[in-house]
């Protein structure tokens, strides 16, 4: 489905050097995302780089695929192509503190997006999904949607990723709660689809009685519907994401997932560039504070009809 984009992606990072040289450029922002081949960042690095080549820089979009030493090597890249400002959305919280500082020294600014580092101070901003809300929402959709009496799973993602721990302890401080609820095993599927086919698998085998799972992404929740589909048990366990893609729309349009929470990615990608271009012109970002959180959106079979776009809902472009 993202073959063709993830190519034209590809073909972009590759002439990125020579377009930076472009006399009608106002110079190139590169953006660091985490894998492409998830629609999640795919999408961030879509919109973060037509932004900046609407705004009349070049952009070059690569990706560490969650591996600190490519990301301090595209930092490096990055300083070497003489970038104005970097759009990084980070590998690790604590790991990727030093490419950051590494680009703070050479010069150029570095707007995170989606995840943070544990560190103040060295990102002019950091934009992210306000996860605490986004895990509350989702999880009180979630008791509504299975019920407040059984056993359930949780698909817990990167550990290396704040956005994890911060997920999973809302979705703990709402189903906590409920004194009939049961979780009886969570795993670390690390964001990833196949991961959540395996754990799931394994989760069922040890725990057949489930009534629900709930999941820390998209990805790890549609790896999870895919295993209770060859299990036979879509029916009997009720499944809820968290994202908002593409895939997880269509998956509750088909009634094989609940519900998703949708993050704005494509609405703080846009903003961490615009903030950028501000910093580049008039050396401050325009926002108020360093770290800016974004509201999420519950999609349900309720409002599915009003997703309009990628992690867009009608309301996010006319509101």
């Amino acid at each position: 489905m993202y073959g063709k984009g993830k190519r034209l992606l590809l073909a972009a990072v590759a002439a990125a050097p020579f377009l930076a040289g472009s006399a009608w450029a106002d110079g190139l922002i590169s953006i660091i995302v985490t894998d492409p081949a998830n629609p999640y960042w795919f999408t961030e690095g879509e919109v973060a780089k037509k932004t900046a080549e609407d705004l009349g820089y070049t952009a070059a979009v690569s990706a560490h695929k969650g591996d600190t030493n490519t990301e301090s090597t595209l930092i490096d890249t990055a300083i070497t192509n003489k970038s104005k400002a970097i759009i990084l959305d980070p590998a690790n919280a604590d790991g990727s503190i030093g490419a950051v500082k590494k680009a703070v020294d050479a010069g150029i600014p570095v707007f995170l997006v989606n995840a943070e580092i544990n560190q103040d101070g060295l990102a002019k901003a950091q934009l992210v999904s306000n996860n605490a809300q986004g895990a509350a929402l989702g999880a009180q959709q979630w008791v509504e949607s299975v019920g407040d009496t059984g056993n359930y799973v949780e698909l817990f993602g990167n550990p290396a990723d704040n956005n994890a721990a911060t997920r999973s302890n809302g979705y703990e401080t709402v189903l906590t709660q409920y004194p009939d609820l049961s979780k009886v095993a969570q795993e670390v599927a690390n964001w990833d689809r196949t991961q959540g086919f395996n754990k799931m698998q394994s989760m069922l085998q040890a725990h057949p009685d489930i009534i629900g799972v709930i999941s820390g992404n998209d990805e790890m929740a549609l790896g999870a519907i895919a295993a209770l589909k060859e299990a036979g048990k879509l029916d009997q366990v009720k499944v809820g994401g968290f994202d908002g893609s593409p895939d997880a729309v269509a998956a509750i349009k088909a009634g094989e997932m609940q519900y998703t929470v949708l993050q704005p990615v494509a609405v703080f990608s846009a903003e961490a560039v615009r903030q950028a271009d501000n910093f580049i012109k008039n050396g401050k970002t325009g926002a108020d504070s360093e770290k800016q959180l974004f509201d999420c959106v519950l999609i349900t079979p309720d409002n599915v009809d009003e997703y309009v776009a990628p992690f867009t809902l009608s309301s996010m472009v006319s509101g």
